[in-house]
């Protein structure tokens, strides 16, 4: 199978996708003749021109004020938030809009909106472009959030989302972008909220998603040398999120580890671990563990975001602990 990266798979998604439906569009900052800040919609415009490929002003209340109308009224919008770091100046638009206007209208009208955005560390971007805010969304009824780890799961999950009825958060890793995977030339989705075991093993259940997946993937590799036998599972999906396959992970190891890098205080971990607590509680032989990002705004300093974000021998040390 031909390898792409994260970029080309989000790429195809969005082209695909146009191709096949005239209801989709694209709008966001700078997507247009300059093909987005990280490159995902390079050379759409050129094919599909202005009235499917706009740029828009520096505005994010505005864009996704633009999708929720045209979503509302028979579209398929793909609006981009160019940083998850701006997703407070829409804020009012997605949770207080978006997420409700099917609800408050009785299932009359619905919201089909894609909000594409990034998020994460890796590029010294400091406080301000570095964060991981995903946690946010989690707390708001209506939306779906999305954040797959590698080139398949993004270009199927992106398709998904766009044909999805409801309001769509889709969360790009920044450290991602180029990483390369195999994916099919021939039409695939992947349905939004199932996760993916993309290691399995006996002895513990790493949980993750995004760009930490990838750590706790070579995490377990190493392991596997040291005779500890890892179950990684990508969630994929962190809203709705797939606690049938997390239980059966459970039932299986007894014990489980979830990695984000988020803020651990009221972290995407805080809500994963209270629903192990609540529905697999019976199955654990030892304490949930989390594995976040600290309590500090990002720093600048190369050195010192690497220090505030897990690392894999983090990783390492606490399945050891945990099995020991």
């Amino acid at each position: 199978m031909r390898e792409i990266t994260y970029r080309q798979a989000l790429n195809e998604a969005l082209k695909e996708e146009m191709e096949r439906d005239s209801t989709v569009f694209s709008a966001g900052e700078d997507i247009a003749i300059y093909g987005g800040a990280y490159g995902v919609t390079a050379d759409l415009w050129k094919k599909f021109g202005d009235d499917r490929v706009k740029d828009t002003p520096i505005s994010e209340s505005a864009i996704v004020g633009i999708g929720i109308g045209a979503a509302m009224t028979g579209m398929r919008p793909v609006v981009e938030i160019m940083y998850i770091d701006f997703i407070p100046l829409c804020l009012e638009q997605i949770a207080n809009q978006a997420a409700k206007i099917r609800y408050m209208f009785g299932g009359k009208t619905k919201v089909p909106l894609t909000i594409r955005t990034e998020g994460g560390t890796g590029r010294s971007l400091g406080a301000h472009h570095s964060q991981s805010l995903e946690a946010w969304l989690l707390h708001i009824p209506g939306l779906k959030v999305v954040m797959p780890s590698t080139s398949y799961d993004a270009k199927g999950l992106l398709k998904s989302a766009i044909r999805d009825d409801n309001p769509v958060i889709f969360i790009e890793h920044k450290m991602l972008y180029n990483i390369k995977g195999p994916v099919p030339e021939e039409e695939y989705t992947i349905p939004i909220g199932i996760a993916d075991i993309k290691k399995e093993g006996k002895d513990v259940t790493i949980l993750s998603y995004s760009r930490m997946m990838l750590f706790s993937l070579e995490a377990a590799k190493i392991l596997e040398k040291d005779g500890i036998n890892v179950e990684v599972i990508d969630l994929r999906t962190l809203l709705p999120l797939d606690m049938e396959t997390i239980k059966k992970s459970i039932k299986k190891t007894n014990k489980v580890i979830i990695v984000e890098e988020d803020t651990k205080t009221g972290g995407t971990g805080a809500e994963v671990g209270m629903k192990i607590m609540e529905e697999c509680f019976d199955y654990l032989d030892a304490p949930i563990k989390r594995i976040a990002g600290a309590d500090v705004p990002m720093p600048k300093s190369p050195v010192l975001e690497k220090i505030a974000i897990p690392q894999i021998d983090d990783i390492i040390r606490e399945v050891k602990l945990i099995t020991s």
